[in-house]
């Protein structure tokens, strides 16, 4: 099996030893030398980049609350069974937990980002993502809850249905239907078949459609003037396709041109290539309404912008703190983003169908059209280190 993280104590510390990262996973710590203990930084890929360095008082209210998130999962019996099978064996849920409790009482007691850091160095171990290329290189992408427009009955502008469970989902035997099979390859003719009845609401546009299974929840504008919140109920048991990943197989789109803008561009001008290319999705996701609630993702918890990620949770540990280093655009002017390097503390609390292997991360960016946007243009490698308490 190859290793899951690397352990990197390599904080702008004089390494002594190197780590020794045995094929069954089991984690050997790095011997150091403290080098400058003001100094104090991480391997980020940025030259002169202090870890945690856009950390400050005023923006750990939400991280805050995303550790509580977190707290409250690790106090589940989910959380229990989860950690049971976690295959390292000194990444354990008391220790995860403790790690948050400690992080929690350091940000209540620092008084800016300099002391957080130096607490930080004295109170943790770093564990760092082997990455897709066993370098630490992980690729990063964001995602959202859309807000669109819908209505809760059909009419000649809304035609496209979101679902509910079909109620006898847990006796269906694989293979289950396809999408082709659920909703036909124009994606009207679900009233033929077992998802006859369960329409939740209508969609305007199909690919908005898709893009709410995508993304997991959504927040719609509903033609009588309410807003309807859905979340993530169910899945038919294929595996996630990408069609972006589609398209660039087939030469529609360049690899480093992709982005969602890109992708619905695409599709407006090419409007008969989606009975093309959404069905190679065969995954099908159904929804509840969640009455107003923030959006959830997979232990339970809310997500918070910018301080949730999802990860392959066979793999990284659920609820966990981290540190994430990457280039993210940011908003900067009404037409147009810049980008630039961040460093940021996250809770692992999420999952999501193309999130496999330890190279991959997408960072939760938010809610409505402008977040879609910043999660449309995220695509890049960075870093990604878990801390845990030392022992």
């Amino acid at each position: 099996m190859r290793p899951i993280l690397m352990f990197a104590l390599g904080l702008g510390f004089a390494l002594t030893a190197t780590a020794t990262v045995m094929a069954s996973a089991v984690l050997q710590p790095v011997s150091y030398e403290m080098a400058n203990q003001q100094t104090v930084t991480v391997p980020l890929g940025y030259d002169a980049q202090i870890f945690g360095d856009a950390e400050s008082p005023r923006d750990w209210d939400a991280l805050v609350e995303a550790i509580d998130h977190s707290l409250d999962y690790l106090d589940t019996p989910a959380a229990v069974e989860d950690y049971q099978s976690y295959p390292i064996a000194n990444i354990t849920r008391d220790r995860v937990r403790r790690s948050l409790i400690q992080f929690r009482n350091l940000l209540q007691h620092s008084a800016n980002a300099e002391t957080l850091r130096a607490a930080v160095v004295e109170n943790f171990e770093f564990y760092q993502a082997i990455g897709h290329d066993d370098q630490g290189s992980v690729a990063f992408t964001g995602y959202f809850e859309p807000t669109y427009s819908a209505s809760r009955i059909p009419t000649d502008t809304y035609r496209y249905p979101l679902y509910r469970v079909p109620p006898t989902l847990d006796l269906w035997t694989p293979p289950h239907p396809t999408r082709t099979d659920l909703e036909g390859t124009d994606g009207l003719q679900a009233g033929q078949g077992p998802l006859q009845g369960l329409e939740l609401v209508w969609l305007r546009d199909r690919l908005e459609a898709f893009l709410v299974q995508v993304q997991g929840s959504a927040r719609l504008q509903l033609t009588d003037g309410s807003i309807m919140s859905v979340g993530y109920a169910g899945r038919t048991d294929y595996a996630y396709t990408s069609i972006g990943r589609q398209l660039i197989d087939d030469g529609k789109i360049q690899a480093e041109e992709l982005s969602l803008p890109v992708l619905i561009d695409y599709f407006q001008i090419h409007p008969s290539e989606l009975d093309v290319y959404l069905p190679r999705n065969q995954r099908f996701v159904f929804f509840r309404e969640t009455h107003g609630a923030p959006p959830t993702g997979s232990l339970s918890v809310p997500v918070i912008a910018g301080r949730s990620i999802a990860t392959d949770k066979s793999l990284m540990p659920p609820g966990a703190l981290a540190l994430i280093n990457f280039s993210i655009p940011v908003r900067d002017n009404p037409a147009g983003w810049r980008v630039e390097p961040i460093s940021r503390y996250v809770l692992d609390q999420d999952t999501g169908g193309a999130i496999r292997g330890p190279g991959r991360v997408d960072l939760f960016v938010g809610t409505g059209t402008e977040a879609g946007e910043q999660a449309g243009l995220i695509n890049t490698d960075g870093t990604l280190y878990y801390l845990l308490i030392k022992d």
